[in-house]
C-alpha cells in the first residue's frame, strides 16, 4: 500500500506542478480565451499557486518526515481545488469533467491513506 501511495503522490505531484507552473507561462490574454468569462485572471494565477504549493506538499512532508501530517491535508485541499475544476469543466462539457474527477478521485485517496 505505501508503495501505491508513492507512485500516485509522485503522479500527482508531476501533474499538479506542470499545470500550476504552466498558468504562469501562458500569456494572460490566451488563458483569458480558454476559461469561462467568471474567471478573473488573478484567481487562475492563485489556483496555479495553489497547485505549485500543493505538488510540494504531497511529496516532501512525507518523504522528509518532516510534519508528515502536511501531506494528507496537501491531498484534501487539491481534492477540493479539483472539485472545483470539475464543476468549472462540467460547464463548458460534461465530458471533460472526467479527467478532474478522476484526479480527485487520486487525491481522496491519498489523503485517506496517508491519514494514519
Amino acid at each position: 500500500m505505501n508503495i501505491l501511495l508513492w507512485i500516485i503522490q509522485v503522479i500527482l505531484a508531476l501533474l499538479f506542478l506542470f499545470a500550476g507552473v504552466s498558468k504562469f507561462m501562458m500569456p494572460a490574454e490566451e488563458m483569458a480565451q480558454n476559461m469561462p468569462a467568471f474567471l478573473s485572471v488573478n484567481f487562475i494565477y492563485f489556483i496555479g499557486v495553489c497547485e505549485i504549493l500543493g505538488a510540494f506538499g504531497l511529496v516532501l512532508p512525507w518523504a522528509l518526515k518532516i510534519k508528515p501530517g502536511l501531506t494528507p491535508l496537501a491531498a484534501s485541499l487539491l481534492f477540493i481545488v479539483m472539485i472545483g475544476a470539475v464543476v468549472v469543466s462540467a460547464v463548458g462539457s460534461p465530458l471533460m469533467s472526467v479527467f478532474p474527477a478522476f484526479v480527485a478521485l487520486l487525491c481522496g485517496f491519498v489523503a485517506w491513506g496517508r491519514k494514519k
